[in-house]
């Protein structure tokens, strides 16, 4: 038997990365249902399987966040994965910038909970993980202003989410990874001057002297949307490959 045996699971930003092997290991764990979304419809294409249902939807969006949550009806899980990252320092980032990382990596957050939390908790409970990042209130690098403070305050949400809904059966919990093989990563990786030695850069600031693989932190997040978690709530889990020690 799975470790989400019998569950439904809602993945945002399901289409590729750790939201693709997410929604993967989610249905190889037992999830009874799967919902996979996106805002990019041909990237939901990937799935073909009875217990993966794919959504198109802006995760920004209010309105077609609570358009999703009346069909989605039953959660036990919510992984909310999507996010952007942005790049400048203080000086360098726009305003745009600045509401387009906050809007993508915790408005949506705080839309997805807040509609599909009544559910939870009309139910049996149920898990929050929510994608944040070492590069946040766990450590900073450069060039990453925008990014870094929506990721620290991803993890602020987590945790008020968590000690809000404690005694009522519902948990949540942040993962925060350091740099991970995903598309998105190889296309900003890629879009410079000289490719190799941005990657080369990369892997050197790990000091495992690799990238880690969405599969690696699809792993963590079943645990966490799993039973064998249920005594986790508030907290928040670096998987970093070293990168903040």
């Amino acid at each position: 038997m799975g470790r989400l045996e019998g569950k439904t699971a809602v993945v945002t930003g399901a289409g590729q990365g750790i939201g693709a092997a997410t929604t993967e290991a989610f249905v190889r764990e037992g999830a009874a249902v799967v919902w996979a979304l996106d805002r990019a419809g041909e990237r939901l294409a990937r799935f073909d399987h009875p217990r993966i249902r794919t959504h198109v939807v802006d995760v920004t969006d209010g309105a077609a966040v609570e358009a999703f949550a009346r069909e989605a009806d039953r959660v036990d899980v919510l992984f909310n994965c999507a996010g952007i990252v942005t790049h400048g320092n203080v000086l360098d980032c726009s305003l745009d910038e600045w509401h387009q990382a906050l809007d993508v990596n915790v408005t949506s957050m705080y839309l997805m909970i807040r509609s599909l939390l009544p559910e939870m908790l009309a139910g049996d409970g149920g898990s929050i993980v929510n994608m944040a990042s070492v590069v946040s209130s766990e450590a900073g690098v450069p060039n990453r202003v925008a990014y870094g403070t929506s990721k620290a305050a991803v993890i602020g949400l987590t945790k008020s989410v968590a000690a809000d809904f404690v005694g009522r059966g519902v948990r949540c919990n942040a993962v925060a990874p350091g740099t991970v093989d995903t598309p998105s990563f190889r296309e900003r990786a890629s879009g410079g001057p000289e490719p190799e030695a941005t990657l080369a850069a990369f892997i050197e600031r790990q000091p495992m002297g690799r990238l880690g693989g969405p599969d690696e932190i699809a792993a963590l997040v079943v645990y966490l949307a799993s039973d064998e978690s249920a005594f986790t709530t508030g907290s928040v889990f670096v998987t970093d490959g070293g990168m903040s020690l």
